[in-house]
């Protein structure tokens, strides 16, 4: 039949063609589309007894329309992740049923039961138990499964050929390590932050580090990446009366450096700080970049007895572990600045009532994360950075 986009009255003969659900039973679907890239529908029996979620990349970006072509084989991305990370963490991502290639859409558990950790952040409360470490765990999971220490030579050649994704990985080139630092049609910020939007376009060695870590980014194939990890991609609650995080949305999954996925998850938790600091709603904000990197760290130094090659040696690790932590801090930088005076703001300053004071906190400190990053060797310099900051 070939690519079709769904609507909402598709969904109920969509999954009972492809064999989710079916003939008899009733299908309620409602749409709950909210990021900027695909639909997502939740089809549920009338009971309630049972549901589903569906996902369908758009051939454009979906808050833009037309006028922003964007190749649906983003999907392709997001499945080959899922199916990488479901033999190593399965219980840290939703449950897949399947993918449809031709359509370009994921059926998969419906978790709207749980919350977008952004929003429970923006709302006041805390991260709650795991969630850091989760997330810290997960990356370690991935990229060492992923990466020359975890999978043979062959298998890994295979993977990087398959991941390529220029298209996505030339959106995160231009609009977070390099359109902030130029003069772009695509960055936009507050007003009462004009002085350093300037400032920042015209600071040399800042553009020269971000220089660096962009060509990091474009040559270093160390693992396969989420992409896209920050507080609006994973969700959390209470199953059981067990903590749960889920990590979902990696259909900007490419082979990259490891140190990107951290460095996202680094710069929301910042900037999260920043608005609870504003707001007066500090908690456990300040120990969520400690956990994630003890999290990270102490699974992979758990993983590297089964690494593949023993000509890299414990010493190796501990270089390793350096490089990343050095290149999560620079990336963490880029992220907020990005954020601020670049393409796709975060609400968790947007809907501040006054976001200047908090955006130039966090503005400085991701100046201070690309910059020093070789010098800020643990996560007390990192908090001695956020306390000095005016």
């Amino acid at each position: 039949m070939g690519y079709r986009i769904l609507e909402t009255d598709d969904i109920p003969g969509y999954l009972r063609e492809r064999g989710h659900w079916g003939d008899g039973t009733d299908i309620r679907v409602r749409e709950v589309s909210d990021g900027n890239m695909n639909r997502v529908f939740l089809a549920s029996s009338g009971d309630g007894t049972r549901s589903l979620a569906v996902k369908q990349a758009l051939p454009w970006v979906r808050v833009a329309g037309p006028s922003w072509p964007m190749s649906p084989e983003r999907a392709d991305a997001e499945a080959r992740a899922y199916d990488q990370v479901a033999k190593v963490a399965p219980d840290k991502i939703p449950a897949i049923h399947g993918y449809d290639p031709e359509n370009y859409a994921l059926v998969m558990e419906d978790m709207s039961d749980l919350e977008v950790l952004r929003t429970r952040l923006n709302e006041g409360e805390p991260y709650g138990p795991h969630t850091s470490a989760r997330s810290g765990e997960f990356v370690a999971q991935l990229s060492f499964a992923t990466s020359d220490f975890g999978m043979p030579s062959a298998e890994r050649k295979a993977l990087i050929a398959a991941s390529v994704s220029p298209e996505l990985c030339k959106i995160t080139e231009d609009v977070v390590l390099s359109e902030p630092y130029i003069e772009h049609e695509h960055n936009h910020w507050h007003e009462g932050l004009d002085d350093l939007a300037a400032e920042f376009r015209a600071d040399t060695r800042l553009r020269t580090e971000v220089a660096d870590l962009r060509h990091t980014f474009m040559t270093s194939a160390q693992a396969l990446l989420h992409g896209d990890l920050h507080t609006g991609s994973i969700m959390v609650g209470e199953r059981e009366s067990a903590h749960v995080v889920r990590v979902f949305d990696p259909e900007f999954s490419f082979v990259g450096p490891v140190g990107y996925d951290l460095g996202l998850y680094w710069a929301n938790a910042l900037v999260s700080q920043e608005r609870a600091r504003a707001l007066g709603t500090l908690s456990d904000h300040a120990d969520q970049l400690r956990l994630s990197w003890e999290a990270f760290e102490a699974e992979f130094r758990r993983l590297w007895p089964t690494r593949l090659d023993a000509f890299f040696d414990d010493a190796y690790v501990d270089r390793f572990l350096r490089r990343v932590w050095t290149e999560s801090l620079g990336y963490a930088g880029t992220e907020i600045v990005r954020r601020i005076i670049g393409f796709a703001h975060l609400t968790d300053l947007t809907t501040l009532p006054d976001p200047v004071p908090a955006s130039r906190r966090a503005l400085l400190l991701g100046r201070e994360l690309i910059v020093r990053r070789e010098e800020l060797s643990d996560v007390d310099a990192v908090r001695a950075v956020v306390e000095s900051l005016t």
